[in-house]
């Protein structure tokens, strides 16, 4: 019952800031000049999407009422939800799949075939994360391209606080605040589909107290359910590395993604990352 009361608790803020994101002469609304809502108000999108407005009402206070999925396609549609945040909204409307309890199973990095994946990938940093973001298995190259995750705690190795409280890490990274607003993206995503998890309740309380920047990004509601982007590190013995990040879904264990780093031609990133990995350990 917790569990679903906090599922429609971020159904309903989700709605809102996506609500306000769109303006209204997209849909050739008039423009009030004394309009106090940011975006859509909520009768235009009851209008738009075709449903009552007390529904609608009810839908973005988080009470228990059903919702198909043919409205929640209008709804994707009129506020204008990318491929991620609509697989997001059907999460947090319908409930998750159903995920494995990784405090019962055994620990991938015991796994030799885990590790043997992740060893393949050669220069390029790769890492295994699970539902929560940890860092549970890692390469060489991740090891001294990103940090050392042997010497990491397990709070440590959680991609957000390694973001946010590693102050050697933030000074590696040019562009730090965008790697930064994904990884709370990112977060917001799991947590969203499991906001009965105590562990990761925790971890947010504690980085929303800890940094200003967690605390104004979080109540923006962002997601991100893949890591897909490009990004670029200062190292100490190379210099400048440009990379690309993607993300490997294993249908056995959907619970955990691989986070690969693939090196782009920009900076000589590939000779660069040969002499990292032939220094010294």
């Amino acid at each position: 019952m917790r569990t679903t009361v906090k599922r429609r608790e971020a159904l309903a803020d989700f709605l809102k800031t996506r609500r306000a994101r769109v303006r209204p002469e997209q849909f050739d609304l008039p423009p009030f000049p004394k309009r106090r809502t940011l975006g859509l108000r909520r009768e235009e999108v009851a209008h738009l999407v075709g449903v009552g407005v007390s529904w609608y009402t009810w839908l973005e206070q988080g009470r228990d009422i059903q919702v198909s999925d043919h409205i929640l396609e209008r709804l994707a549609r009129i506020l204008q939800l990318n491929a991620e945040e609509r697989t997001h909204l059907f999460v947090l409307a319908r409930g998750p799949i159903q995920q494995l309890d990784l405090g019962e199973q055994e620990m991938p990095q015991q796994n030799a075939a885990y590790q043997a994946i992740l060893d393949a990938f050669g220069i390029c940093p790769a890492y295994l994360i699970d539902r929560r973001l940890n860092v549970i298995a890692w390469n060489e190259s991740a090891n001294r391209v990103i940090g050392d995750f042997t010497s990491f705690s397990l709070r440590e190795r959680n991609l957000a606080w390694l973001v946010f409280m590693h102050a050697a890490l933030r000074e590696r990274l040019p562009h730090w605040e965008q790697t930064a607003q994904r990884s709370v993206a990112f977060l917001r995503g799991r947590y969203d589909s499991s906001p009965e998890d105590e562990w990761l309740t925790e971890l947010i309380a504690d980085l929303r107290q800890a940094s200003p920047e967690f605390r104004a990004w979080w109540s923006e509601h962002e997601i991100l359910l893949a890591s897909n982007f490009l990004c670029e590190s200062h190292h100490p013995l190379v210099g400048l590395l440009t990379l690309r990040s993607s993300t490997l879904v294993m249908p056995a264990r959907p619970d955990l993604q691989t986070i690969v780093y693939t090196p782009l031609p920009k900076a000589d990133t590939v000779a660069k990352l040969k002499t990292v990995m032939a220094g010294r350990n």
